[in-house]
């Protein structure tokens, strides 16, 4: 593979810690000279939005982002059973591709504006213990 994508496509197999996934997009960033692009709003707006472009016109993408396109694969499925038994591989990998892309773009964000989102989630699974107790329910 060229142009500096090795360093991810290398760790498919490996358990990775959202650390080191921070490492890699910022180096994958850099590599690209791409960290001037990645502030907090136009990181946000890429996960909700794309710009429009000659590049989205022609590959006919509407106004779209990640998340958009994670909630396209859904969109007229209905509700699903757990582990998506009716699904092919090949829905399944898209599926994994799309919401690979909202995580990483979610990690970035995190990583340019300085949380620490592994503490963030974990501080908020006890904050909405507390919220919501058991008993409650």
């Amino acid at each position: 593979m060229e142009g500096g994508g090795e360093e991810v496509a290398d760790d498919r197999a490996m358990n990775i810690s959202l650390k080191d996934l921070s490492k890699k997009l910022e180096e994958f960033a850099k590599a690209r000279d791409w960290e001037k692009y990645h502030s907090p709003r136009n990181l946000l707006l890429a996960m909700c939005f794309l710009a429009v472009s000659e590049y989205n016109q022609s590959c006919n993408k509407d106004k779209v982002g990640e998340v958009g396109e994670l909630s396209e694969i859904f969109q007229w499925r209905g509700e699903v059973d757990k582990g998506l038994p009716n699904w092919d591989d090949s829905d399944k990998e898209h599926l994994g591709e799309e919401l690979s892309d909202v995580l990483l773009y979610l990690i970035r964000l995190a990583d340019i504006c300085g949380i620490d989102l592994g503490d963030a989630a974990a501080k908020k699974i006890v904050k909405n213990a507390i919220k919501y107790p058991p008993k409650l329910f």
